[in-house]
This record gives structure tokens, sequence and C-alpha cells, in this order.
């Protein structure tokens, strides 16, 4: 490191998430990758750990670069190590090195959500704050971003120049790259006899020269074909086809067959798909059947379920009147919820009296020390929208996912948790968008967060 150079930065594992962070959010990729350049050349990273790498070396750049890729930044640790061909612990050491001088935070942490899977970790690129001591930059609060530049000084314009310029050839290197293994690819392709006599398509021809049209001869340059285009249409599917397609769409809508695999449950439903059964027919015939929704094994439950289904319900009108009664149902557990969920705030409408034990109104003053109450308009907005996500408009729709992703982005998780505990989680996908709710669940199921604690 030279003697001009900033200290090395040493983030604790408490401040690598976004809203612990003393950084500030980068605006766009390439002011972030000026930033990794300037900690790759002042050497802004100190490990503590006694193992990994111990300074930040090309592969860190390497990275870098292959993170810039992803918006949002959700890169799996197996994608990085197949594309840079490193190791697996390799991409989470570098990863590591990259949080540690302040370049990435948390937004979500990678772990396993029961019925969903494992979900890779979400990064936001972060620029530290030494960063812009070092370069002069001068900063003001910003909403959005934490803090946005608003100046710099004489003396870092040089610096920053050069970093740009760094930045551009760090980038050209890349594109000459891609550029390389597509010629390679190409010319693979291309190596391939297309004379007899087993000539090459480089040899000289015995027909002799050729000589150019005259200009007069010459067509005006629009495409001009004889024979019509043919429209493409789409293959029908055969028995197999539709036996894979009715397998996928159970897979998706089903949450305990989320993790089937689509061979094994194609061959179980073969004899439905055979008799023209849809998607909709075979979850109304589950529900008749009484579909449980702890399964263990769901490929033999399924077969168990299913055996023999397509000799009972024979005709389109067996099976037209087994969605209705399906919809039905579907239906009254609706407004059983909405009655719930109205009970509930009902029940907290009266004005809450203190308990009269001393020892339980000590906790309770503590914990309301230590957290705030939510407003009773977290739960109205639960009510609003349990009612139906048809009869919401765009706006409050719009409204209410921003109200969520600000509490989420505060470590609250109340709002999506009631709406998935009351309503369901696909209605609750629908209201706040499927990754919002899924970010939410894995904040709930980080229990080593140090985010999760009271008071954060």
């Amino acid at each position: 490191m030279s003697p001009t150079s900033a200290p090395p930065t040493d983030v604790p594992s408490d401040n690598q998430w976004i809203n612990a962070t003393n950084g500030r959010i980068a605006s766009e990729r390439f002011s972030w990758l000026q930033a990794v350049v300037w900690a790759h050349e002042d050497q802004a990273y100190r490990n503590t750990s006694g193992h990994g790498p111990q300074r930040i070396g090309d592969t860190t750049l390497a990275v870098a670069l292959e993170l810039i890729r992803f918006n949002p930044c959700r890169p799996g640790v197996d994608i990085l190590a197949r594309r840079l061909n490193r190791s697996v612990r390799t991409i989470k050491y570098h990863l590591g090195i990259l949080r540690a001088t302040g370049l990435l935070a948390y937004r979500a942490k990678g772990t396993r959500v029961s019925g969903v899977g494992n979900l890779a970790s979400e990064y936001v690129w972060t620029i530290p704050q030494a960063f812009d001591t070092a370069l002069h930059l001068t900063t003001r609060a910003s909403d959005r971003l934490i803090r946005r530049v608003t100046g710099i000084k004489d003396a870092g314009r040089k610096r920053i120049r050069r970093l740009a310029r760094t930045v551009q050839k760090l980038l050209g290197r890349r594109e000459a790259r891609r550029a390389r293994r597509a010629r390679r690819t190409n010319r693979r392709s291309s190596n391939t006899r297309c004379t007899p006599m087993r000539g090459g398509s480089e040899s000289l021809s015995t027909a002799g020269p050729t000589s150019l049209p005259p200009e007069s001869k010459l067509d005006n340059g629009e495409a001009f074909s004889a024979a019509p285009k043919k429209s493409r249409t789409r293959r029908a599917l055969n028995a197999t086809g539709r036996r894979f397609q009715l397998a996928r769409e159970l897979i998706e809508q089903t949450e305990w067959l989320n993790r089937c695999s689509v061979p094994r449950i194609a061959w179980i439903v073969r004899r439905v798909a055979d008799a023209g059964w849809t998607s909709t027919e075979v979850r109304a015939w589950l529900y008749l059947r009484g579909e449980s929704q702890h399964v263990r094994r769901p490929s033999g439950f399924l077969a168990t379920v299913l055996h023999n289904a397509e000799n009972v319900l024979d005709t389109p009108a067996k099976r037209a009147d087994a969605v209705e009664r399906w919809r039905a149902s579907l239906e009254i557990a609706r407004r059983e919820r909405i009655q719930s969920v109205r009970r509930h705030a009902e029940r907290f409408d009266d004005v809450w009296q203190p308990p009269t034990s001393p020892a339980v109104r000590r906790l309770v003053d503590t914990a309301f020390a230590a957290r705030p109450l939510v407003s009773h308009s977290a739960d109205q907005d639960i009510l609003h929208a349990v009612s139906g996500i048809g009869e919401l408009t765009a706006a409050e729709i719009e409204a209410s996912r921003e109200e969520a992703r600000v509490r989420l982005m505060s470590g609250d998780t109340d709002l999506i948790s009631t709406a998935v505990a009351s309503m369901g989680h696909q209605v609750a996908s629908d209201l706040y968008g499927r990754d919002l709710v899924l970010r939410g669940l894995q904040l709930m199921s980080a229990t080593r967060s140090p985010l999760l604690s009271v008071g954060t």
C-alpha cells in the first residue's frame, strides 16, 4: 500500500447489511467498478481471519465484473464458480472480501425456505466512505442512495479520471475475451468441407474469373423473395408432450410438488393426461380426495390419490362439476379468512388495559420501550387487501407494495407475515409481489441474523 493511500477498511459482519452500512449505494455500475479498482490499487482490505486470500487480487476483480451482469444482484455461488472456472470456496472467499471492504451489502441472505427451496443471497453495490474521502468527493444525504455525490475537489479529479480509464480497460478485456471465444466457436463450426472431391472452400475454382455486373443492372437493395413466407405454427403436442406439460403445470401450481422432478410426475399423471385432463381438473380431484398440506413423499401421495381417477370422472361434465365444487370451497374459505381477520381487528378495537401484576407490567414496559407498537393502519391495510385483489386499483396495490418494501428494508416483516398467515401465500404474492414475499419469508427464517433482534 502506498504511503498516501487510505488505511485498510474492515467492515464487521453486523454492518454488512444495507440498513447498517456506512457507505452509499452506487447509482450505476461504472461508479461501483471505480470503487472496486480503487480498493484493488490501495489494497483497502485487511485479512484478520488468518485464512483465505490476503489481498484484493485479479480474482476479486473478475468476480466484480461478473456481479455487474446481475440486476438485481442475486448471483448464485455455483453460477459464479462455473463462469469463472473457480471453486465454490474461492468464490465465497472473494465475496467476503467485497463485503468486508464495504463494496457489497446484504439485502437478503441466502438460506433455505420451507416449500420454496434454496435462495441465493441478494446484494447491493455500495461504495465505502473511505473511497469518498480518498477521492475528495463531497456528498449529501439521500433517501434512495443513503448519500449522493454533489461534487469533487480538484485534488481528486486526476485520480478519478485514471480510475475511469482502468475500468474501461477491464470492460474492454472482458468483451475481447468474449469475442475470442465466439471466434473459436465459429471457426470450429465452419471448418467443414463444402466441395466434392475432398476439396476445401479456399481452393481455386476452374470456372475462370467472374466479373461484376454493371451499375445500371443493380437492384435497389430491397429484399424480395418469389416464394411466399410460410407462417410458423406450433407443432401439436403428442401424448408424451401432454404428459410433461401437465406435470410442469402441476409442479408450478401445487406447493407440495415444487421439488419433484418433471419426468417422474409425468409418468404418474400419464393416464389422466391421456384422458384429456387439465391441471385445474387434477387439482379439483385432489381436493375431492382430501388434499393434505403436509406431504412426506409427494410423488407417492400423488400416485395414490390419482389411482383410478380417469374412470371415476370419465366425462368432461363430471370433471367440470368437480371444478365448480372446488372453486366454491375456495370462495367459502376466503370468506372465512375475511371474517377471521375482521374479528381479530374488532377484538383489539377496545382500549388496552395494562396488566395488574407488577412483574408482568415491567415486562410489558420493557418490550414497548425496545420496539414501538405497529400502528393500527397495518391491520386495516390487510383487511382491505384480503377482501380481494381484483377489487384494488393499480395505485392501491403499488402503495401497499411500497409500504411493505420500506418496512422490509428496516427489518420489519410483520406486514408480509400477517398477509401470508391470513390470506395464504398465493394471495400475498399477488398483492405484494412474489420477490418481496420471498424476501420476507427469508428474513423470518434467518434466525441468526443480527437484524432480527428487538430494537434494531
